[in-house]
């Protein structure tokens, strides 16, 4: 009887005694080594409540009491990344760790939870967008937040970098007005979720680079102009080429015509990131190379399908790729149609 008792509690996350445990426990300092580390990805697995009071930087959340825990953890992370897995007091992450240890992850539990690593003296923060973290050459760094669907904010060693910001889509009101100014801001072309005057106005202080195509720097009055295959060295350790973004199939070339708008290579401290803009897989994806990190976009018929996105991926071969501007497009696939080409691929709130 006790033993049914107990496993009914693990059932509902409270305990783990019910079977064999299949992850680590460790303290605070171990679990704070592992932050940084591009092949471990840190996981919330309380609600969206709690998370919103405060949580670990560069965390994500997925709710461990919903019914489809394990499908959400298999569509953002891969089974080949190592999982640091934390909660409250760290008996719900316990039972996470070991129902996704039956999956396949390598999970690794923070004993104590969060209560824990605030005792220790480490920093929370209250941040509402994710964050994932990434390391340079020289190993400063770079953090992306995911705003919404094309609108990137990167932080670089005290820099802002802003990606198509826009004030509002949907139902989803990004303040810009709450953050710091951007130091160089990219716009890739003139559609309203991609171009936002207001947004620009909120973001722009006395040093802040606007780099745009002709068409928005001609629309907005100002901005330094890039084409398709200029470069531009912005910053001793930073430089930025555009490369082009279009649309090739039938009845589709009317949206995004050639050699009007534009994606982005950054190179920051050596990190290579590809900003590929509103696109399909165009052939000039082929000479994109060395990429870290991409993002590429998912919306039919505006960008590319689901499987446009996976070719275009096995293309630009990057590292990690954040699937973004996907919309109500269903990503959720893409993760494990691409594990066996050793892409790391990242969901997160690019709706």
């Amino acid at each position: 009887m006790k033993r049914i008792i107990t496993c009914l509690l693990a059932t509902l996350g409270l305990s783990t005694a019910c079977g064999q445990q299949n992850f680590e426990n460790v303290e605070v300092k171990g679990f704070s080594e592992l932050m940084g580390n591009p092949s471990v990805v840190l996981l919330d697995v309380r609600t969206a409540a709690e998370y919103a009071e405060g949580h670990i930087e560069g965390a994500i959340n997925i709710d461990q009491a919903q019914g489809d825990f394990i499908e959400k953890v298999k569509a953002a992370i891969s089974t080949t990344k190592k999982v640091a897995v934390y909660c409250r007091s760290g008996r719900r992450s316990a039972n996470a760790a070991n129902r996704l240890a039956a999956e396949g992850y390598q999970c690794v539990n923070l004993k104590g939870g969060i209560q824990a690593w605030k005792e220790a003296g480490m920093p929370v923060t209250n941040e509402a967008y994710e964050v994932d973290i990434f390391k340079t050459k020289s190993g400063k760094t770079v953090k992306f937040h995911a705003l919404v669907h094309a609108s990137i904010r990167i932080e670089y060693d005290g820099k802002e970098i802003e990606i198509d910001p826009v004030t509002k889509l949907g139902n989803k009101v990004i303040d810009y007005a709450a953050m710091p100014k951007a130091d160089y801001l990219f716009v890739t072309h003139e559609h309203g979720d991609h171009f936002n005057q207001d947004a620009i106005k909120l973001l722009t202080g006395e040093k802040t680079q606007l780099i745009m195509n002709k068409r928005c720097a001609d629309m907005y009055g100002s901005g330094k102009v890039m084409a398709n295959g200029d470069k531009m060295q912005i910053a001793d350790d930073f430089m930025v080429e555009a490369v082009p973004a279009y649309n090739i199939s039938e009845g589709r070339t009317q949206f995004h015509p050639k050699g009007r708008d534009n994606g982005y290579i950054l190179t920051i401290d050596g990190l290579r990131i590809y900003i590929a803009g509103d696109t399909e897989d165009i052939p000039e994806m082929s000479s994109v190379k060395d990429i870290d990190i991409a993002f590429l976009p998912c919306n039919q018929p505006y960008t590319m399908t689901t499987e446009q996105l996976v070719k275009a991926a096995r293309t630009v071969k990057p590292k990690v790729l954040f699937p973004y501007h996907y919309g109500q497009t269903d990503v959720s696939g893409v993760p494990s149609q691409l594990q066996s080409d050793g892409i790391d691929v990242r969901i997160r709130h690019y709706e």
